[in-house]
């Protein structure tokens, strides 16, 4: 699945992003190894469903 994140830089440091596709799913990072990391984790939980 290929889904469309925008990066920005944040203005205390680090890294914060959003997918527009998925409301709602952002999330930051200190680096940017750390918010791709992060990024993972935000998508997963944000796809994931409680039943």
């Amino acid at each position: 699945m290929k889904l469309k994140v925008i990066v920005h830089e944040a203005e205390e440091g680090g890294f914060w992003a959003e997918v527009p596709a998925i409301p709602g799913c952002a999330t930051q990072g200190d680096s940017f190894e750390d918010l791709l990391k992060n990024l993972y984790e935000a998508v997963e939980g944000c796809l994931s469903v409680d039943d």
